[in-house]
C-alpha cells in the first residue's frame, strides 16, 4: 500500500527537544499532527512510527521520544500528497517551522492544535483511520 498519513501525537508536558542536529524547540504540552508519506510501504512506515525501539532517522522520531501517537489516519495514493495535506493543516493551525519538510518547500509538516480541531481537519481530508 502507498499513500500519505497523519499521526496525531500527544506531548504530555512542555518539553525542550533537540531535533536532529538542526534545531531545538520548546514544544508545548498538547496535540500535534504530523503529515508524512510512504510510497513504498505505507503500513510498514506507520508500524515503524508506532515502535519505541528504533534508530532515529526522521524529525518525528525525536519528537516521539517525548510523547506518543494517539491516532493515525491515512489515504492510499500512488502520488505524493503530503505537501497538499500539510497545506490544509497550515491554513488552519500553527506550525513548527522546518519540521519534517527538509525534502520539500513547505514551511512545516508538524502542526499544533486541539485534538478536536486536528480531527475535524482530518475528517475534511476524507482520510481513513488506521487501527492501532
Amino acid at each position: 500500500m502507498k499513500g500519505s498519513y497523519v499521526l496525531i501525537v500527544l506531548i504530555p508536558k512542555d518539553s525542550n527537544i533537540k531535533i536532529g542536529k538542526k534545531f531545538e524547540y520548546n514544544f508545548k504540552k498538547g496535540y500535534y499532527a504530523y503529515v508524512g508519506s510512504a510510497l513504498n510501504g505505507l503500513e510498514q512506515r506507520i508500524h515503524r512510527h508506532l515502535r519505541s525501539n528504533k534508530k532515529y532517522h526522521w524529525h518525528i522520531d525525536y519528537l516521539l521520544a517525548y510523547g506518543y501517537i494517539t491516532d493515525v489516519f491515512y489515504r492510499e495514493n500512488d502520488i505524493r500528497e503530503e505537501c497538499d495535506i500539510a497545506s490544509v493543516f497550515s491554513s488552519n493551525l500553527p506550525w513548527i517551522k522546518g519540521f519534517g519538510c527538509s525534502d520539500c518547500k513547505c514551511e512545516s509538516h508538524l502542526f499544533y492544535g486541539s485534538r478536536d480541531k486536528i480531527l475535524s481537519i482530518v475528517e475534511k481530508l476524507d482520510m481513513k483511520r488506521f487501527l492501532l
